[in-house]
């Protein structure tokens, strides 16, 4: 397993990430004024975010030479999230695999006495300057995991890829595992581009909208029980 979400201080002299060119890294987005959000914590203050063949980088702008990294091979699920029930503002959604694979490892287990345990974060979100380029950067994550597929994931090519009936209470299907939304919220409507996960081929053209509204069914339900019982 590929290490989770680590510090990054290996700067260049131009101000960016020194990439391992050596295993042929290259840089493929840059987006600046770009914040992440850590687990449930608040986003950080604006910095810069890199993308490679590898990896994700951020870099803060208020704390110089400073930074977190995450390999691809880390990265079990990325999603494109615009619900403000979900999240207050639109963002790729990212899960990533931890030392502790409990249930509570993204949650307030990620923090001890005030300060962040990056072993523990199994959540980061990212927060464009322009929203509008949510959807360039999701098709690079998706570039990126086709780059870097799982070596341990199995044929079956459509596990953990997401379908309506897997999806209940605003909470989001992996495989075999529940992984709910790390705010606990409970939103009627979720909304959100299909994952992309390692491992899976041709993931590009897969991306799917997918819209859940629990209380939509609820509603045509009873209305549908109620004709019967008037006739």
């Amino acid at each position: 397993m590929a290490p989770g979400l680590q510090r990054f201080t290996d700067i260049a002299g131009d101000g960016g990430p020194r990439l391992d060119a050596a295993s042929g890294e290259e840089l493929l987005r840059v987006d600046h004024a770009a914040s992440v959000a850590f687990g449930r914590r608040a986003p950080e203050p604006p910095g810069t975010l890199f993308v490679t063949t590898r990896r994700v980088i951020w870099l803060s702008e208020t704390e110089k030479g400073q930074g977190n990294a995450v390999d691809f091979l880390a990265i079990t699920l990325h999603a494109v999230s615009r619900d403000p029930e979900a999240y207050p503002s639109p963002c790729i959604y990212t899960q990533i695999d931890t030392e502790d694979c409990s249930e509570e490892a993204g949650g307030s287990d990620s923090e001890a006495n005030g300060e962040l345990q990056l072993t523990k974060v199994s959540e980061m979100r990212i927060i464009l300057s322009d929203p509008g380029q949510l959807d360039a950067l999701f098709d690079v994550f998706c570039h990126c995991a086709e780059l870097n597929p799982d070596p341990n994931a199995g044929g079956n090519e459509e596990n953990g890829w997401f379908s309506g009936e897997n999806m209940a209470g605003g909470g989001w299907i992996h495989g075999d595992e529940d992984m709910t939304d790390g705010n606990g919220l409970e939103a009627d409507m979720f909304f959100m581009n299909l994952i992309g996960q390692n491992g899976v081929h041709d993931l590009g053209r897969s991306v799917r909208e997918l819209q859940i509204d629990d209380q939509r069914f609820e509603d045509a339900e009873e209305e549908h029980e109620t004709r019967e019982n008037g006739h």
